[in-house]
């Protein structure tokens, strides 16, 4: 479903030029201008009919916002190209603390970016097929799914898939548009169903006059978002990079005033109605059944006609648009997670690339988030967008301070030529003016948005903050933990190999080889006891094999693994000091998930407790079962002629061999293996398998014990 994988050189090949940037990063800041107009009217509309004359000079103050925030980006881009945008410039300039302040809103703002895009275009896809309504919800969370697969896909991929629907939906509008104007010149003015349903307005002081309005002024600024996602990815842009994100920035700042203030024009002049609650529509008999028509779905009816081909092109093309803005958060989310993991501020796995070359951890994260949220406010675009646009104007403006100190900056170090100098000391009032902008219009966002849901933003945004420091701090610790001191030192004498043997069995008898050819200074097996009567049928077995290594019987009267072998090893380690010993522990690979039921995961669980011993390491030695061969390709063979010919298979004796650290040393076989306890130059050292003609067996099977059992010392 993703595609095959990438190597990392095809990484140039996965670039963007200008015609596939727009679509990728702009999608959001285009697709915001089929709801912003809604919500501005909507908000109006809530003080009277009379209320939507100050439509126009509210569009206005949109659109020189609108015009400030892209002026100031494009500076940004210039000066801070690598893709940590506002946050980078925030972290250089203003410090830790407000860098990471604007990390936090980006990352909510993304989060609610596809939430409020894939709601809003589950929204006309109902205005257009009315009967979708009851799985509102379900539709989410499968558009969701949908663009997370593709966007998994590789971006170049993702941006191909997006591009034709965001021009369509571009072509679509402008059409639409200039249909509508012509028309009114012309004297036939559209008329929307809504124009002839009254609104009954409850009587307003002065003060809350002004509320209305700059609260339907910062529903209007949701148009604003998605513009700093072009500064976050730049990296992703062809080479010049910076030229290509800069005409990109200003095409869509350019596509999304013409589209905005078109659709507010279009829909004064046809009269559209659009009201937070349905019913608050007087006049309107179905309100409590018929789900209320979208804006853009309205004056594409009133201008085309209501169920024509154009209406249907004009609302297929908004729904996928608007289900596509989620795709600038699925680009911008994982470039930012990738910067801040770089920082140490966010877990290292958002900074690997995945098999398509895109940061797929940030992808599947912010996935989940917006799916979680959905569910929370099933869907619900009036309940959803009052949480959005806060992150980011957090983020506009201790981006654009950030800028303006490093432009204070540049001209106290000097140096520049007067055309340059005059090139900085512009760009510095653009930015001065956008920081002060944004700040008036995030006081107004929230002051306005505060009691209506924002309120949870500012709880989410100080936990992520937290977070990151934390994350930041530990990693700290952790890379202080383990530099390199001139205090400690390394050095370890001796090396002894430990074989875990349950069952007599070719896992485990493979596990023995392994660690006879890794030729250790000395070699045990252990098996612990659990049942008397299968510690005796193994002391057997271990005689018949044939094996020449001693084996170690603990007694664990409680039916513990871990604890009875975890005391051994430390009483070895007092014995013998700074001893290093592996223990090799044998695994089932398997290939079919319902085996892993099927098997009790002993080696992964001693490994998890041996790990915490000291001068223990770990060795485990994978057996492949038959139903590996779905994973591995392979599946394993008796030798050649074995089961045709009937012959019997020879026992095999498995001979310590000299140490490679010791090439000249003699290997001793004990017939009893020592106690614990038992002092090494005290016990019995028969000949060494070198001095005798044939093999020695490793105990009698006659009269002498083929192992000594070590009793458990360990405390229940």
């Amino acid at each position: 479903m993703i595609g095959d994988p990438l190597p990392s050189e095809k990484l140039e090949g996965q670039l963007l030029p200008k015609h596939l940037a727009l679509p990728i990063f702009a999608s959001d800041a285009l697709s915001s201008v089929a709801y912003a107009p809604q919500e501005l009217l909507m908000i109006l509309l809530l003080g009277g009919l009379s209320f939507l004359t100050f439509a126009p000079w509210v569009a206005a103050a949109v659109v020189v916002l609108l015009v400030t925030v892209v002026l100031s980006y494009r500076q940004l881009v210039k000066a801070y190209p690598s893709g940590g945008g506002d946050y980078e410039v925030a972290h250089k300039n203003l410090g830790e603390k407000a860098g990471l302040i604007v990390a936090s809103a980006l990352l909510v703002d993304y989060v609610l970016t596809v939430a409020v895009s894939v709601a809003s275009g589950v929204d006309n896809v109902i205005s257009a097929l009315p009967f979708l309504a009851p799985w509102r919800v379900e539709l989410a969370v499968l558009c969701v799914v949908l663009i997370a697969a593709v966007n998994l896909r590789g971006v170049r991929e993702s941006s191909k898939a997006f591009a034709l629907p965001t021009y369509i939906f571009i072509g679509s509008v402008f059409l639409m548009i200039v249909t509508a104007l012509v028309r009114t010149v012309l004297g036939d003015a559209p008329v929307a169903e809504s124009a002839g349903f009254q609104v009954h307005a409850s009587s307003l002081t002065q003060a809350a006059m002004v509320l209305l309005l700059l609260r339907a002024f910062s529903s209007g600024c949701s148009a604003l978002t998605g513009v700093e996602a072009v500064a976050n990815g730049v990296p992703a842009f062809r080479t010049p990079k910076i030229r290509n994100a800069r005409v990109t920035l200003g095409l869509m700042g350019g596509i999304a005033i013409v589209l905005f203030a078109g659709l507010t024009a279009t829909a004064l002049i046809s009269g559209v109605h659009y009201a937070e609650s349905p019913c608050d529509l007087q006049g309107w008999a179905q309100c409590a059944t018929s789900p209320q028509r979208s804006l853009i779905a309205q004056i594409a009816a009133a201008t085309f006609g209501n169920n024509t081909f154009f209406f249907f092109l004009i609302q297929a093309a908004t729904a996928i648009v608007l289900l596509l803005a989620a795709n600038t958060a699925f680009n911008g989310f994982p470039l930012l997670g990738s910067v801040l993991a770089r920082d140490s501020y966010a877990p290292k796995a958002l900074n690997t690339r995945g098999d398509r070359l895109v940061y797929s951890n940030g992808m599947i994260l912010l996935a989940l988030a917006a799916t979680a949220l959905l569910l929370v406010y099933q869907a619900n675009l009036t309940q959803l967008i009052q949480l959005y646009i806060i992150g980011v104007f957090v983020s506009f403006t201790l981006g654009q301070s950030g800028m303006v100190k490093h432009w204070i900056t540049l001209l106290r170090e000097g140096g520049q030529t007067a055309r340059e100098r005059s090139s900085i000391v512009r760009s510095l009032c653009i930015n001065a003016f956008g920081a002060c902008l944004t700040a008036i219009v995030l006081i107004v966002v929230t002051i306005t948005k505060f009691t209506h849901g924002a309120y949870l933003v500012f709880i989410f945004m100080p936990i992520l903050w937290f977070l990151m420091l934390g994350v930041n701090r530990y990693y700290r610790d952790v890379e202080k933990e383990i530099e390199v001191d001139p205090i400690t030192t390394f050095g370890s004498v001796g090396d002894h190999a430990i074989v875990l043997v349950g069952k007599m069995q070719k896992p485990a008898l493979k596990a023995l080889d392994y660690a006879i050819a890794a030729r250790h200074d000395s070699i045990e097996a252990v098996h612990v006891s659990i049942e008397e009567e299968a510690t005796e049928l193994l002391q057997k077995q271990w005689v018949e094999q044939n094996i020449h290594v001693p084996l170690t019987i603990i007694e664990s009267p409680y039916r513990e693994f871990g604890v009875p072998l975890v005391k051994y090893l430390k009483h070895r380690r007092e014995e013998h000091g700074s001893e290093v010993t592996t223990v090799y522990l044998p695994q089932y690979i398997v290939g079919h998930w319902w085996e892993g039921l099927l098997h009790n995961h002993r080696a992964r669980r001693l490994a998890k407790m041996l790990m915490l011993c000291h001068g223990v390491t770990v060795a485990l030695v994978p057996w492949l079962l038959d139903s590996s061969s779905l994973i591995y390709g392979r599946r394993s063979r008796p030798l050649p002629g074995q089961d045709r010919r009937g012959e019997p298979v020879r026992a095999i004796a498995r001979r310590p061999l000299v140490p490679a650290s010791k090439p000249h040393a003699r290997v001793h076989i004990h017939s009893t293996p020592l106690a614990v306890g038992q002092p090494e130059n005290d016990a019995p050292a028969p000949p060494a398998p070198h001095d005798s003609p044939g093999p020695a067996p490793a105990a009698s099977p006659s009269g002498s014990e083929p192992a000594a059992k070590v009793p458990a010392r360990a405390k229940r």
